[in-house]
């Protein structure tokens, strides 16, 4: 039977402690997925919805971007975190025009994350007019011309800001951009700005190619994996198979991380005897419990030592046909990295020697070598200069363009990547404007846009005057919270394209409008019949997804019509693209594609393939690397950073709870970690604790402290903590995100991909 939503809202003075799991999924995760599947949806509509999940004749997760396999998929091909995300958007629960009259704005706006997302799917579209308590329902014509009226009334198009969510599909993105340039502006900020953006400088710099060289298939047949900075069993669950299997296949892996999270030690798989009446399957060989923000060192003495046994036996640990032939840089990088000052490596990692030269060993021995990594490197000041660093050592191995090898970040959100592809990037390349523009004749900016941080900074400023969000949370992903709330209450008008409600959308300009569309779960009905959508994985495949189930409500639209609506609205019926017939054939948007997004040739046809089809990727594919200035795979010479704390300081990292994904809170459980009935928690290795002076249990106020200039320090301060004693490394703290959002400044971001710096904020415990 389906539950009701929740009416009483978190209390943290529930909190509830256990000792932390060595081990993920089993048992448990199937009865937590049926249990969530069930209090959402009803028996029947969970069988029937999960039934379809990641199938081919079904639709994508909309959840994490994991691949799923070739060939043969098992009935079940969802994790726990994947059911949950499910059960969230074909929940039963609704949010109608009767609950905006009965809560007002100023109500809403004193619940958590958790319990407006619990209170069901949106079925109308809402505005809230200058002045007004509550939000009301309208018609579309109403909501797509009051959009429509504020884009005409600014003075410049660059004077609106246009986000993304990742899980907006392919089509959808596409036509999105296209609205968004046809009007005049590069303003595309995503959430890429705020995840993998240090990955794709980085990448892009040294290999030509801001994405991962992996298939799925070489995960399973390296030697060697190393998993840097990622919590797999809690963000990317299917990825505990893969390893799995690799694992049976031979293959060793080291994971490297600041906590020891549960899905790096052990995988009980609930799909085999071993996971279910067994001990499942011990995964890390090597678990390297590394100080935040030491990731660059370890990587540079890794290089050290690698070319220190080079020299001591020529020829057996380089790949020097491989540097020769395909690569430039390498002598400066050399030379820089054999100067390495090992006591600052000592500083930087927290890591005895034996462990860096063990890893290092594993590397310097192994054939096929995979790095994985996710935001744990991501959200760094020196983040690109970290992950350039993986990229020596893997080019100095020549572990790229061949079977079981490559560089593997990880995505977050399902079609984050394939946004980017679709061209949801504020400094899209020369190349693909240009195509645009032919293809459709109309004239695209070349100036480039806004990011996420120049977004908020653009509003604050008083320079953005309307933001329009197409999916996401905004609010509750944007750090320096306070600034980021005030940034849009100063706009004239704001837009949410949502399925559920959020913190977003009670931190509102002046006009605020919520427009919500069909989930991925639900059918697309169109006037040229039923339509599916396209995504992009993590490994650059992409492939069809089709909803099944009833939409939520009459009144939704789907993203591709909503944009293409406004299109029409905003332009009129006589401008070069065709807004109407794009939203009645998603047909017409893929041929579209196939002209203007690069390697998206023949796209109707390939993704009607049983598995989609796979993107180029030259390096991948022949080694080549075409994107880089000399088309030669680039070493490069990275100052090191050492991030230091000062005195009776730690330095916090942000991260998510078992029971979310991004800020979707879906409950109150991070079992893997016993963390259960509360979200304002800090843990807090137990010498540090003690050296401090602060009890287990302790309520604090987390304050951090970010020295902007020389002139002195600004504090941001977060108040009602709980400690939880929890065997993270020393130095070193961990909190949830969005709750601790409001310590991250927002001008503390990484050099090369202005991302914030959500992984490594310095602050102080407050009794």
């Amino acid at each position: 039977m389906v539950s009701k939503p929740p009416t009483e809202d978190v209390d943290e003075a529930d909190l509830e402690v256990s000792a932390p799991k060595d081990w993920a999924a089993g048992i448990p995760g199937v009865a937590v997925s049926l249990r969530r599947g069930v209090e959402q949806m009803g028996l029947v509509r969970t069988a029937r919805t999960l039934r379809l999940l990641n199938q081919r004749e079904g639709f994508d997760c909309p959840g994490c971007a994991w691949p799923e396999p070739h060939g043969h998929r098992k009935v079940a091909e969802f994790c726990e975190n994947g059911a949950k995300a499910v059960a969230e958007e074909a929940t039963r629960r609704r949010v109608g025009p009767e609950f905006f009259a009965e809560h007002p704005v100023s109500e809403l706006a004193e619940r958590t994350d958790y319990w407006l997302g619990q209170q069901g799917r949106i079925t109308h579209p809402v505005l809230l007019r200058p002045g007004a308590t509550h939000y009301e329902p309208v018609d579309w014509s109403t909501a797509l011309r009051v959009v429509a009226d504020a884009l005409r009334g600014l003075d410049s198009p660059d004077e609106a800001a246009f986000y993304t969510s990742g899980r907006t599909s392919n089509e959808a993105a596409f036509v999105y951009q296209l609205l968004v340039r046809s009007f005049g502006t590069n303003n595309l900020p995503d959430c890429s700005n705020m995840c993998h953006e240090s990955s794709g400088a980085a990448l892009a710099e040294t290999t030509g190619i801001g994405k991962g060289s992996v298939t799925l298939a070489d995960l399973t047949e390296a030697d060697l994996i190393v998993v840097v900075g990622q919590n797999p069993g809690t963000n990317h669950p299917r990825m505990l198979s893969a390893l799995e299997e690799a694992k049976g296949n031979g293959a060793t892996i080291v994971a490297v991380n600041p906590l020891p999270e549960a899905g790096l030690l052990r995988f009980k798989n609930p799909q085999n005897a071993r996971g279910v009446l067994g001990g499942g399957t011990a995964l890390a060989d090597e678990f390297l419990q590394i100080r935040l923000g030491g990731d660059q060192a370890l990587f540079q003495a890794v290089g050290n030592l690698l070319l220190r046994w080079e020299d001591e036996a020529p020829g057996t640990v380089l790949d020097r046909d491989f540097i020769d032939g395909r690569c430039e840089g390498f002598a400066d990088y050399a030379a820089h990295v054999r100067a390495l000052d090992w006591a600052e490596v000592d500083t930087a990692t927290g890591l005895d020697r034996a462990e860096v030269e063990r890893v290092a060993r594993l590397f310097a021995g192994s054939e096929r070598t995979v790095v994985c990594w996710a935001m744990g490197l991501t959200q760094h000041k020196h983040s690109v200069a970290t992950i350039r660093e993986i990229a020596n050592v893997v080019l100095m191995r020549g572990m790229i363009g061949k079977p079981g090898a490559g560089l593997c970040p990880v995505r977050g959100h399902s079609n984050v990547q394939g946004d980017r592809t679709m061209g949801i990037w504020e400094k899209m390349p020369e190349k693909f404007l240009a195509a645009l523009e032919s293809e459709f004749g109309v004239a695209v900016p070349r100036e480039p846009g806004l990011d996420t941080v120049g977004a908020i900074r653009a509003m604050r400023d008083g320079r953005v005057k309307v933001f329009m969000a197409v999916g996401g949370n905004f609010v509750a992903a944007a750090p320096d919270t306070a600034v980021t709330e005030a940034a849009l209450r100063s706009c004239a008008l704001t837009v949410h394209v949502s399925t559920k409600l959020n913190r977003s959308h009670v931190v509102h300009g002046q006009t605020a409008l919520i427009l919500p569309v069909r989930g991925r779960t639900e059918r697309d009905t169109q006037d040229a019949g039923d339509q599916f959508v396209t995504v992009e994985d993590s490994m650059s495949v992409v492939h069809r997804s089709q909803g099944r189930l009833a939409p939520a409500s009459d009144m939704l639209m789907s993203e591709v019509e909503l944009v293409c609506g406004l299109g029409r609205e905003l332009f009129g019926d006589a401008h070069p693209v065709p807004w109407v017939e794009l939203a009645r054939d998603y047909d017409l948007i893929r041929d579209r594609i196939s002209r203007v997004v690069p390697g998206c040739a023949d796209y109707n046809a390939r993704v009607r393939q049983p598995d989609g089809f796979v993107l180029p990727h030259a390096p991948r594919d022949s080694r080549e690397f075409t994107g880089t200035r000399d088309d030669r795979a680039v070493f490069t010479a990275n100052p090191l950073t050492v991030l230091r704390v000062p005195e009776g300081r730690l330095l916090l990292q942000t991260m998510r709870s078992h029971d979310q994904y991004n800020t979707t809170i879906y409950g109150l459980d991070d079992r893997y970690r016993g963390i259960k009935d509360a979200r304002r928690v800090v843990l807090v290795n137990p010498d540090d604790l003690a050296a401090l002076g602060v009890p287990d249990g302790a309520a604090v106020t987390l304050v951090s402290e970010w020295a902007e200039d020389p002139t002195g320090t600004t504090e941001r301060r977060a108040a009602d903590f709980r400690v939880v004693s929890y065997p993270t490394a020393r130095g070193c703290a961990a909190a949830y995100f969005p709750e601790a959002n409001s310590l991250i400044p927002l001008d503390s971001t990484a050099e090369g991909s202005n991302t914030p710096t959500s992984k490594s904020i310095v602050i102080r415990l407050e009794v």
